[in-house]
């Protein structure tokens, strides 16, 4: 069975964002659409519309932003690499992990945490101490 090919023709926004990999079922991309997370040139539309090559479209998934310019259209899902070429991402990468604040983790195995462990985790976690 050949692969869909990328072309211009225009393409419902669900079965878009679908096809190349924002979401992973159509019907999560379209209640994504339904519910305002994606949108077309700026503005907020229904699964139905159609999206051609040129237009803008924003994307808010897995707390990020993805702005992506769409440069062909496939109304099946494709592969990776093939859907890789469909869009152009001009969101700013994500932040590095090293940055992102992180909760600290006791050892597995290590037993009860004693008192003043227990006191600096209620301190850490803005408890009332």
């Amino acid at each position: 069975m050949p692969t869909p090919q990328p072309s211009g023709r225009p393409v419902r926004i669900d079965a878009w964002v679908w096809a190349v990999r924002m979401f992973k079922t159509r019907s999560a991309a379209a209640t994504a659409v339904r519910a305002g997370h994606v949108k077309i040139n700026g503005e907020a539309v229904k699964p139905a519309q159609q999206v051609v090559p040129g237009d803008r479209v924003r994307v808010w998934r897995n707390h990020h932003e993805h702005d992506l310019e769409v440069l062909a259209t496939v109304a099946k899902r494709v592969g990776a690499p093939v859907a890789r070429t469909c869009y152009t991402d001009h969101a700013p990468p994500p932040p590095p992990k090293e940055f992102m604040p992180s909760v600290p983790v006791r050892p597995r195995g290590a037993g009860r945490p004693t008192k003043k462990e227990r006191r600096d985790m209620e301190k850490f976690r803005g408890g009332f101490r």
